[in-house]
């Protein structure tokens, strides 16, 4: 079993930064994709950065060159450094565990979400 718990959320003006975190429970971190997915009211949910065991990254068309998503398997954490925030960003952005990049297949552990807010 994998837990997650996200943090770093918050509300930012246009043109701002923002960084959230996600760590895990569980000793499987290290050996598994990790991925950032937002959900906008009335939306469905989207992924928005993946990241692979191995360190290979994807990125929504709309986030690349803004958004990085890092990792940190010593702290088993995750990253989402946002700049450049628009008011398009504002949603609950949720942690997922097990994302298989290659085909784009979300992982079967989430957290509880961190609210993204971006005013303009």
């Amino acid at each position: 079993q994998v837990q997650l718990v996200e943090s770093g959320g918050g509300l930012v003006q246009l043109g701002g930064s923002l960084r959230p975190s996600c760590a895990a429970s569980g000793s499987i971190f290290s050996r598994v994709g990790m991925g950032w997915y937002r959900q906008a009211p009335g939306k469905q949910r989207e992924l928005v950065a993946a990241i692979s065991s191995g360190g290979t990254t994807t990125y929504y068309d709309t986030v690349k060159g803004r958004f990085t998503i890092s990792r940190d398997n010593a702290k088993n954490t995750i990253y989402l450094q946002m700049n450049s925030l628009k008011p398009e960003d504002t949603a609950v952005y949720y942690c997922n565990a097990g994302v298989i990049i290659s085909i784009m297949r979300q992982g079967p552990y989430w957290g509880q979400g961190t609210q993204v807010t971006v005013s303009s």
